[in-house]
C-alpha cells in the first residue's frame, strides 16, 4: 500500500499557509486585468469556434451524363405579338425544340409593358393548313378593298366583317388570294350586302396601309380577322376586341367558315353575341393579339451542353417582314437551376457573401432598338454559366446554384431578327466546403489562454513586486 505520505510528494500544487501570503494593491488590480483578459480571448476564441469558415477550390464539374439544367425567364417584347412569338431551343448535340409551349406562358402588353387582359392562349392550329390546287385561272375580285379611311365605316355597317390582311410579296399572301377572291364573290352573291347584309370580306394591302395594320398588330402575313360590330372597342389601352381564323385558306373551308358565322345571326338582327356558337371550329378562331407587345414567362429545361435559347416570329403558314421586326426587349428574370428561395438565398449570401452575386445577372435590363441601329436587328446575349455547390462539413449539399456573365450585342441579320441568348456552361464547377472545426482544438486554445495569462500576469506581478520593494529601500536609503 501507498501511503498518504508518499501519495502527497507528488504534489504539483503546494499550498502555501495563507498567513505566509500578502496581498497589494498592484496584484488586484494586475489580477483584474488579467481575469478581464482571460474573458475577452475567451469569447473571442469561441466566435471564432462557432463562425462559418469554407474552403474554395475549383473542380471538373460532377454533374451526371445526361443531367438537364433549368431556365427561369421572364421577358417582355413590347413589339412582338404573342400571336406569333416562339420560344425555341437548340444545342450542338442537334436538339431542336420549336415553339415551346407547356412551360411558358404568354400575355399581351402595350408599350408601357402593362398586361392588357389574362393570359393569351395559341391554343392548336393544323399541322399543314389546305390550300386550293394553284392553278391559271382569271382573276376574280370578289373583297372589299379598305383603307384607312374608309375601314371604320364598313367594320361598323356590318354585323360581321372578315378582313384579310396581306402583303404582295408574301408567298403565302399569294397562295390565298385566289380563295379569298372567290370565297368572297361566293359569300356576296349569297348574302348581297345591299339586301342582306350580315357580312362582307374585305382586304387590306399592308405595304400601302402601314398604319392601319399597325393599329391592329398586324406583324405576320396574310392575317384574317374577323370584326364583329359593336366589339371593336378601343379602351384604356387601346385594344380592339376580335378574332383571328387559323383555319384551311382552301375555297370551300373559307365559304364554310363565313356561313357558320352568318348562321349565328338571324337575318333581321343586325347584333350578335362575341361568343362563336358553332362546333368543331375551335382550332380555326381564337381571340386575335389585344397589343402588339408580348411578356413571355415560363421556363425550359436543356442539357449542360453548348446551345441557344431563341425567342422570334414563328409561324408555317404566314410571311413577316424583317425590316419591320423589332426584337426590342426587357429582362424581368433570368435564372438557371432550382430556383431559390429568398429566405436561403439570404441565408447562404449572409454567410459567403460572395455567392448569388451573379446569380440574376440580366434582371431589370432593357435592350430597345430604337431603329438608331436600322432594320433587322437581332439581339445576341453570350452567357457563360458556372456552377457553385456549398457543402457543409457532413457532406450534406447546403445549395446548388448557377451564376453567369453575360455580353451583349445587336447584328445585322438577313433572315427574320431574332432575341437570342447562347449558352455556354463552363467545364469546371466552384466548390464551397464548410472548414469543420475541432472541439478538442477549442478546448486546447481555452487552455493556454486562461494558462497563459496566469503565467504572464505571475511573472509581471513579481516584477512589478521586486520594482515597488526597491524603490522603497532606495527611498529609506538602505543598500542591499
Amino acid at each position: 500500500m501507498i501511503s498518504s505520505s508518499k501519495l502527497k510528494s507528488v504534489d504539483f500544487y503546494r499550498k502555501i499557509p495563507r498567513d505566509l501570503t500578502e496581498a497589494s494593491l498592484s496584484g488586484a488590480g494586475l489580477s483584474i486585468v488579467a481575469a478581464l483578459s482571460m474573458i475577452f480571448l475567451f469569447g473571442m476564441e469561441l466566435s471564432n469556434y462557432l463562425s462559418f469558415s469554407t474552403t474554395t477550390s475549383v473542380i471538373v464539374d460532377k454533374s451526371s451524363d445526361g443531367e438537364f439544367l433549368r431556365i427561369d425567364f421572364n421577358i417582355s417584347f413590347p413589339a412582338l405579338s404573342c400571336e406569333f412569338a416562339s420560344v425555341d431551343v437548340s444545342d450542338v448535340l442537334g436538339t431542336n425544340r420549336l415553339n415551346i409551349t407547356k412551360t411558358v406562358r404568354k400575355f399581351s402588353i402595350d408599350t408601357n409593358l402593362r398586361p392588357t387582359g389574362a393570359e393569351f392562349h395559341s391554343g392548336t392550329t393544323a399541322n399543314i393548313i389546305k390550300h386550293d390546287e394553284q392553278v391559271e385561272e382569271e382573276s376574280v375580285e370578289g373583297s372589299l378593298t379598305l383603307t384607312s379611311r374608309n375601314f371604320d365605316k364598313y367594320s361598323r355597317l356590318f354585323p360581321i366583317t372578315v378582313v384579310n390582311f396581306y402583303a404582295p410579296w408574301c408567298y403565302w399572301s399569294q397562295r390565298l388570294k385566289p380563295s379569298w377572291e372567290k370565297a368572297a364573290k361566293i359569300i356576296k352573291e349569297r348574302y348581297d350586302p345591299e339586301i342582306d347584309g350580315r357580312i362582307v370580306l374585305g382586304k387590306v394591302d399592308c405595304t400601302e396601309e402601314g398604319d392601319l395594320c399597325r393599329s391592329h398588330h398586324i406583324q405576320g402575313y396574310p392575317s384574317i380577322r374577323i370584326f364583329r360590330k359593336g366589339s371593336d372597342i378601343r379602351d384604356d389601352h387601346g385594344d380592339h376586341d376580335h378574332e383571328s381564323y387559323y383555319g384551311d385558306r382552301d375555297t370551300d373551308s373559307l365559304v364554310k367558315t363565313m356561313e357558320k358565322l352568318v348562321a349565328s345571326l338571324p337575318a333581321e338582327s343586325q347584333k350578335l353575341g362575341l361568343e362563336d356558337k358553332s362546333n368543331g371550329t375551335e382550332y380555326r378562331k381564337r381571340p386575335a393579339p389585344l397589343a402588339g407587345g408580348c411578356r413571355i414567362e415560363g421556363y425550359v429545361r436543356v442539357k449542360k451542353v453548348p446551345g441557344d435559347l431563341v425567342i422570334s416570329a414563328r409561324s408555317d403558314a404566314h410571311s413577316f417582314d424583317a425590316s419591320q421586326m423589332n426584337m426590342s426587349h426587357v429582362v424581368h428574370h433570368l435564372s438557371f437551376g432550382r430556383k431559390l428561395s429568398p429566405r436561403v438565398l439570404s441565408d447562404v449570401k449572409r454567410l459567403i457573401p460572395y455567392v448569388g452575386s451573379s446569380h440574376e445577372r440580366l434582371n431589370g435590363r432593357s435592350f430597345i432598338n430604337t431603329r438608331d441601329l436600322g432594320a433587322n436587328v437581332t439581339m445576341e446575349h453570350y452567357l457563360q454559366i458556372v456552377k457553385t455547390e456549398v457543402i457543409t462539413g457532413k457532406d450534406y449539399k447546403l445549395v446548388e446554384e448557377y451564376e453567369y456573365t453575360a455580353h451583349s450585342s445587336v447584328a445585322q441579320s438577313l433572315h427574320i431578327p431574332v432575341a437570342k441568348f447562347h449558352l455556354e456552361l463552363s467545364p469546371m464547377q466552384v466548390l464551397v466546403t464548410e472548414n469543420q472545426k475541432s472541439f478538442s482544438h477549442f478546448i486546447t486554445n481555452v487552455c493556454a489562454i486562461i494558462g497563459g495569462i496566469f503565467t504572464v500576469a505571475g511573472i509581471l506581478d513579481s516584477i512589478l513586486h521586486n520594482t515597488i520593494r526597491l524603490m522603497k529601500k532606495v527611498e529609506l536609503g538602505k543598500n542591499f
